[in-house]
């Protein structure tokens, strides 16, 4: 390493008397320090030197001190130490003021946090005692109407009783008639019946979940229980490469876990797989403003992203090692995904903002902040292109590079809960606590599609797997939507229109996901129950109970593997081969 010489420091104190007008002091010290005899040319030396040396001086030793002191739930700025510092204290003093100047704003900055988390906490619980109060009302309005109909009954002059035994006198007396005759004598009885209430024939597309061949439970033979979260487990996803399994939860991890591939072995019994525990903080703790809220493989399987409560993003390798730690929202991270290419995540936050981090770089590439409300939903549609919705019932069709939308979608009376591309990119389909979904079309502003069949809040969607630019384009594409009203609903969506409702779940559903071949679903609710449809015999074909609610569920690449995350800290894998 290149020094000083004292020559040299002699000659820029020299200069720096002479350039600030210590005149009789520069001669002294010239004479003193022969500078006459010094070999440096003074006009290769530019104006200030010697200050300018002092200050890279004091940088260097600002580096050092900072060194190996860094926070990462802090920005790596050097704004903690002030000159007079740096000029009075050595590197073990400096190091010792950073610590605690560190740990006195992370304590500023954990209050400011806990303040907005505080503030969203308070809207989930005003949202969830509003949605309280409607169902109290609609039960009230429910049994005014039932009062109703029993009065109304009352005023019948025949019982359900009688007018069987009429119908039976009907039947006798017109044995030898046809079919339809029978029909037209028992016409006025029919209506009659009709009015007590006592008709009640199936809606014509509703899938009927109580045919004489019930669902199979799912044996406990073919379950594998894996438990070591310590709190619910709101997320999970298998690798796209392999058999492993990500899953998030509120205990401030993630999990990886290694599932052996073939068929489950475990007789329902906790298996006591190993898995790589990826902790968001510090020691053992459940610390709420840590909430793994999101997680995602890149296309590769070989990067996890997983975002948190605290309003950072982290890459993760298949090993668990942190790899980057991704910091600029003020607020929790509601949604996460990595884009087809793996260069780019997309998160979209509490602070109304949707970011773009280049992975490569380890940095915010854009941050669009076109919401006036925290975002709860963000999809690629392209690898630069992607869409995002809000509790302002807004979504935005944004484009790296751009800093206006390049597309706005209005039309939603209430939060937008999720938005989903179709594979074509062409489509975009988004659900709300409007009680609606919508099909929009990137060639227009207005909805192509609005689907009012749910009773409550729709709660998510998904694709199938099915039509142009998937594996299988032959089959028809459709549209599943979760809701709180306890059903999912498959929408067609060059017909626009219903085509099944499927009915089994007690619960609101949280989740729906479909087969990789699109000829199944499964479906996860509040009720503790996994139910798994065929839509070709249009019936559930298993079900699973667990002990606790159901957040999410997803299928393995090969379809013949389900995982679940329940509400009891547990994540059930089950075996599904027909």
């Amino acid at each position: 390493m290149a020094s000083i010489t004292s020559v040299e420091l002699n000659f820029l104190i020299f200069r720096y008397l002479n350039e600030s007008g210590f005149t009789h002091s520069a001669y002294t010290f010239g004479n003193e320090a022969s500078i006459n005899k010094c070999p440096i040319d003074g006009n290769l030396v530019p104006p200030g030197a010697l200050v300018t040396f002092v200050q890279k001086g004091l940088q260097y030793f600002e580096m050092e001190a900072n060194l190996n002191n860094c926070d990462a739930d802090l920005d790596e700025d050097f704004s903690l130490l002030q000159p007079l510092d740096l000029i009075t204290k050595d590197v073990h003093e400096l190091r010792q003021i950073i610590s605690e100047r560190r740990k006195k704003l992370h304590k500023e900055r954990s209050k400011e946090l806990e303040k907005e988390n505080e503030a969203e906490r308070g809207r989930a619980r005003d949202k969830e005692r509003h949605h309280r109060e409607k169902e109290f009302e609609k039960d009230r309005e429910k049994e005014r109407v039932k009062i109703a109909k029993e009065r109304e009954q009352q005023h019948v002059s025949k019982t359900d009783k009688e007018v069987v035994r009429d119908q039976d006198k009907v039947s006798a007396k017109h044995e030898v008639k046809t079919d339809k005759e029978v029909v037209r004598d028992q016409d006025k009885v029919t209506v009659k019946h009709e009015v007590n209430g006592t008709v009640r024939g199936p809606e014509p597309m509703d899938i009927c979940t109580t045919s004489t061949s019930q669902p199979r439970q799912i044996p406990s033979s073919d379950v594998i229980i894996l438990e070591g979260h310590t709190s619910e487990v709101c997320a999970c996803a298998w690798c796209p490469s392999g058999s492993l399994l990500a899953s998030g939860s509120g205990d401030s991890t993630a999990r990886i876990w290694a599932i052996p591939e073939g068929r489950c072995k475990s007789g329902s019994q906790s298996v006591p797989l190993d898995a790589l525990v990826l902790r968001h903080v510090r020691g053992n703790t459940n610390e709420k403003s840590k909430d793994v809220t999101s997680i995602d493989w890149n296309g590769e399987g070989t990067l996890l992203a997983t975002g948190s409560y605290d309003g950072q993003a982290r890459i993760w390798t298949t090993n668990g090692e942190l790899k980057t730690t991704l910091s600029k929202h003020k607020g929790p991270i509601f949604s996460l995904k990595w884009n087809k290419r793996c260069d780019y995540i997309l998160t979209g936050s509490c602070d109304q903002t949707a970011i773009v981090w280049d992975v490569k770089a380890e940095e915010c590439k854009q941050q669009f902040g076109f919401h006036s409300g925290p975002t709860l939903d963000v999809d690629w549609r392209t690898n630069t292109s992607f869409a995002s919705s809000s509790t302002d019932n807004m979504i935005y069709v944004c484009k790296i590079g751009e800093n206006h939308p390049t597309q706005t979608f209005a039309g939603h009376q209430g939060e937008v809960n999720c938005v989903k591309w179709d594979p074509t990119g062409t489509l975009l389909a988004s659900c709300s606590d409007d009680i609606t979904a919508k099909i929009w079309s990137v060639k227009q502003d207005k909805y192509l599609h609005d689907f009012r069949e749910h009773s409550k809040e729709i709660y998510t969607i998904r694709w199938s797997p099915t039509g142009p630019g998937t594996n299988n384009p032959n089959k028809k594409l459709l549209l599943a939507s979760a809701s709180f009203d306890s059903t999912v609903k498959l929408w067609d969506i060059e017909l626009g229109k219903l085509i099944h409702s499927l009915n089994g779940h007690r619960h609101p559903v949280y989740s729906v996901a479909f087969s990789p071949n699109g000829e199944y679903i499964a479906s996860g609710s509040l009720d503790k129950s996994l139910h798994i449809w065929s839509l070709k015999e249009g019936k559930i074909i298993r079900t699973y109970n667990g002990s606790g609610g159901i957040f999410e569920v997803c299928w393995n690449k090969e379809g013949d593997k389900i995982a679940a995350c329940f509400a009891n800290n547990i994540v059930c894998v089950l075996d599904f081969r027909m």
